[in-house]
């Protein structure tokens, strides 16, 4: 991701819509306008939508647009039964977009102030139609330690980025929603979220989509730009993560089962295996030392480069054991009918 990720240079050229919608974000949404207001590129817009807030987030959203002309403010649509909540909210966005180039980005981010910059440099130089990548993440507790890095397994073990470059396959394309730049014509004559709008995962579906019409997405480092306490607290987190694991398998339970199957055998079985081999004395005990040692090593390479604290990689066996019980987790929320409540609504 870093050696193709180019530096932000451009400071002016096409109009940019940064697009946030925002649900009960009273907590978070100051800061991330303030953010996106002190940017170094200089034609951009921000359009903010709140999405049927309990809380004083269109409190907040209307005074902040009466001091800066550059905001602008949309009351969300009740959400229709036929859409999820965070795709419709962003298709009503998109509608109010007059830029070039779109910016989809989370109530809860903090931008540098070279943000906007990056996303039409590296569109421009990498001849790009749609533009993602892993932000900076703020991970503070024991349980955000054990939960948040599991995502970056996505790109390690199940869709490795170097097929996302090289295949054509659209199964191969990824995205992370707290951070998209798609060109405004690809996004809105292909129908924009309409064809991922009963899916949780639809950062992803909607990458996958757009390779599959042909564009050319990449997939690329943005920590040095953008980051955000993604979930606060272990239970956040699972919920957070642990909703969008079935889904990005399309709910097909054969294909979790086996991708589980696989996570068991080669990433989580090497360590408890190591310990019978001690106390029986099996002659591939030093193999599999190895092969610990390097689980180890790759693991604590990712916390370093992702800025978390290095020894928690020491526990990559509680990762692999968390993962697998989120994975059962989001089947069983799924397939009982229960379905996961977020921001207040219950999306099965």
């Amino acid at each position: 991701m870093k050696k193709l990720t180019k530096p932000a240079t451009r400071t002016d050229g096409p109009l940019v819509s940064v697009l946030i919608p925002a649900r009960n974000e009273e907590q978070l949404i100051e800061a991330c306008l303030n953010s996106l207001l002190n940017q170094n590129y200089l034609n951009y817009e921000i359009l903010v939508l709140d999405d049927n807030s309990s809380d004083g987030t269109m409190a907040i959203l209307k005074r902040m647009a009466s001091e800066h002309s550059r905001i602008r403010v949309f009351k969300g649509e009740p959400l229709h039964a036929d859409w999820y909540g965070k795709p419709f909210a962003l298709q009503q966005l998109s509608a109010h977009a007059k830029g070039e180039i779109l910016i989809f980005t989370d109530a809860d981010t903090i931008h540098q102030p070279t943000s906007i910059s990056w996303a039409v440099s590296n569109m421009d130089e990498l001849k790009a139609d749609f533009v993602s990548g892993y932000i900076g993440q703020d991970v503070r507790t024991f349980g955000e330690k054990m939960t948040v890095p599991l995502m970056y397994l996505l790109t390690g073990f199940i869709v490795p980025l170097f097929l996302n470059r090289l295949s054509k396959a659209s199964v191969f394309s990824t995205a992370v929603g707290q951070y998209i730049a798609v060109k405004s014509d690809v996004f809105k004559k292909n129908g924009g979220y309409e064809a991922v709008k009963k899916k949780t995962s639809e950062d992803i579906y909607l990458a996958r989509y757009i390779k599959s019409l042909g564009y050319k997405t990449m997939f690329l480092d943005i920590s040095n730009q953008v980051c955000c306490r993604m979930y606060s607290g272990y239970t956040n987190a699972v919920h957070g993560i642990g909703k969008n694991i079935f889904d990005f398998f399309n709910k097909n339970s054969l294909v979790l089962f086996i991708a589980v199957i696989a996570v068991f055998l080669f990433l989580l079985c090497p360590f408890p295996l190591l310990f019978y081999f001690l106390i029986t004395g099996n002659p591939y005990t030093i193999p599999l030392i190895i092969v610990n040692i390097l689980y180890t090593l790759d693991w604590l390479m990712l916390f370093i480069d992702r800025k978390i604290t290095w020894y928690y990689a020491l526990l990559w066996p509680l990762l692999f054991i968390n993962l697998l019980y989120m994975a059962g987790w989001s089947w069983f929320r799924t397939v009982s009918g229960k379905g996961f409540v977020w921001k207040e609504r219950v999306v099965t």
